[in-house]
C-alpha cells in the first residue's frame, strides 16, 4: 500500500504530533506514504473563505504534483486539508468553468482524476479493522473512547462519502480493533468552533464545554479525533472550555493515530504524545498494566 502524502501546514506545525503519529503508525502498518514534491498550502480557511479562484487553484497545484510524481491517490490527515482537496476534485470534476479557471491559473491541465484519501478511510476501507486487529500488540482491554469526527470527515456527502454523514462509525471500529471500548455519544458530528477558536473565543469555549460534557456522561474517559482543529479546540482550551464546571475531569484528546501507535507498541516519544496539553499518561499507564497481565510490550 503506497500513497502520495500531503501534510498541510498544520501538521508542518501546531499539529506536528499528528504528523509524527500517522508517519509511525503508517510505518507500523506496513502503509506506504511519499511527501508530494515540493508541495504548497492548500488554502483551508483562509483561502474559501476570501477568494474562490484560489480555493481551488491551491488544492489543484498539489494533485498535479502528485499526478506528476506517478501517484493516483493522495492520502492526507488533516480534515481541512481533506475537506480541500476533495472539493477542489469535486468542482473541477462537475464543472468546465470551474476547470477552466483551475487550469488557467496553475498553467496545467487537471480533470480532477487523482483520488484523495482521508487517513481513516485507508485505515477501515483499505488496510480494514480486521486487519489493523491482527497487528495489535498492547490492546486496551476497557477503555472507554468517545471517537469524535467533527464538521468536515463525514459532510458534505456528495463530496467526502467514506462514512454516513450524520453517524459514522469507521473511527469507532478502529477504536474496537485496539482493543478499546467506544461509546455512544450523541455529539460525534458536533462542530468545535474550527478556526473561530481566534476570533470568537467564547464560542469555541462554549462548544467545547458541551463536547466534553457530553463525553463524560457518556463515560469516556478519553476522546479521539482525526483533526488539528478539534484536537486543539478540545486539548489546548479545555482549561477554558470547562471553567464553571468543577466536576469535569481532565479528558486527554488525542488523535486516533496515537491511541493505534500506543496500541500496536510504539513508544508515546515516537507518537508526539508529550506535545498534549492534557496529559495521556493515564492511557500508557493502561496500556502498561495490559501488557502486564498478558505479557506483552509495555
Amino acid at each position: 500500500m503506497k500513497y502520495a502524502f500531503f501534510p498541510g501546514c498544520s501538521l508542518e506545525s501546531t499539529a506536528w504530533d499528528f504528523d509524527k503519529s500517522t508517519r509511525a503508525m503508517c510505518q507500523a502498518l506496513g502503509i506506504e506514504i511519499v511527501d508530494i514534491p515540493d508541495w504548497v498550502c492548500c488554502g483551508s480557511t483562509p483561502a474559501h473563505s476570501s477568494n474562490a479562484s484560489l480555493a481551488v487553484a491551491l488544492p489543484v497545484v498539489n494533485l498535479q504534483k502528485a499526478k506528476a510524481a506517478g501517484f493516483s491517490e493522495v492520502l492526507t490527515a488533516c480534515a481541512s486539508c481533506y475537506a480541500r482537496l476533495r472539493t477542489a476534485n469535486h468542482k473541477v470534476q462537475h464543472s468546465p468553468q470551474e476547470r477552466d479557471r483551475a487550469e488557467r491559473i496553475t498553467e496545467a491541465a487537471y480533470d480532477g482524476g487523482v483520488k484523495v484519501r482521508h487517513i481513516l478511510d485507508v485505515l477501515f476501507n483499505d488496510l480494514g479493522a480486521q486487519e489493523v486487529a491482527k497487528r495489535i500488540t498492547n490492546p486496551f482491554p476497557g477503555l472507554r473512547v468517545a471517537s469524535y469526527y467533527g464538521c468536515l470527515l463525514s459532510r458534505p456527502p456528495e463530496v467526502v462519502a467514506f462514512d454516513d454523514p450524520e453517524h459514522p462509525t469507521c473511527m469507532d471500529e478502529l477504536v474496537k480493533a485496539a482493543g478499546a471500548e467506544p461509546v455512544d455519544w450523541p455529539y460525534k458530528t458536533e462542530c468545535c468552533g474550527a478556526s473561530l477558536s481566534i476570533s470568537k473565543t467564547e464560542t469555541v469555549n462554549r462548544l467545547g464545554n458541551r463536547l466534553l460534557t457530553m463525553a463524560h456522561r457518556a463515560g469516556a474517559e478519553c476522546i479521539v479525533v482525526a483533526c488539528p482543529l478539534c484536537q486543539l479546540n478540545l486539548d489546548f482550551r479545555q482549561a477554558e472550555a470547562k471553567k464553571g464546571q468543577g466536576n469535569l475531569p481532565d479528558i486527554p484528546v488525542i488523535y486516533i493515530t496515537q491511541l493505534l501507535g500506543l496500541a500496536l507498541g510504539l513508544e508515546p516519544g515516537a507518537l508526539g504524545l508529550e506535545a498534549l496539553t492534557i496529559s495521556a499518561a493515564p492511557l500508557s499507564a493502561r496500556r502498561a498494566v495490559a501488557a502486564g497481565q498478558t505479557g506483552g510490550r509495555s
